[in-house]
């Protein structure tokens, strides 16, 4: 009774204390142009969350955007890690790069080019292949939204565009 008592008044609580997740709901400028490689995973993901903002237009060519927002491309890297005493692979680091810029209407930059660097540690076993192929892929999945979800963050602190 006690914990069906506290499991119902808990998100009462966390929501009382104003609580929220973090969040880009909101973006100084009003529309925005998005320039990326085609089949991008972070272009991709950072265009979703764009879409999910209201007062926020994509728009179709530079020229009609406040913002342009150049993505370059993805760079994704594999690298062993550790061995053990046989030579067999036991670590992989896997990595993404990713390089982004963002300018005025005018040509100007608004924000210098950046780039970000993204480093998961997977171990490794062969007898689980399987297992170890899809959590290297829900790794990249994670290192693309964690990438998209900083270059999102970086919009929302620009300085306003008049």
């Amino acid at each position: 009774m006690k914990r069906r008592t506290f499991l119902v008044v808990l998100p009462a609580l966390v929501a009382g204390c104003g609580f929220r997740l973090r969040e880009v709901n909101a973006m100084p400028f009003a529309s925005l142009y998005l320039d990326a490689p085609p089949g991008s995973a972070v272009a991709q993901r950072v265009g979703a969350g764009l879409r999910g903002i209201r007062n926020l237009r994509l728009t179709a060519s530079a020229a009609e955007a406040d913002v342009a927002l150049k993505i370059g491309a993805e760079e994704r890297r594999k690298t062993i890690l550790s061995l053990s005493g046989a030579g067999r692979v036991t670590e992989y680091r896997l990595g993404l790069r990713v390089r982004y810029g963002i300018e005025g209407r005018d040509g100007r930059v608004l924000a210098a080019a950046e780039t970000v660097d993204l480093l998961r540690d997977m171990t490794y076993d062969d007898r689980v292949l399987l297992a170890k192929g899809t959590e290297e892929q829900m790794l990249y999945r994670d290192m693309d939204e964690a990438a998209a979800q900083r270059i999102l963050r970086r919009l929302h602190n620009l300085q306003p565009v008049n």
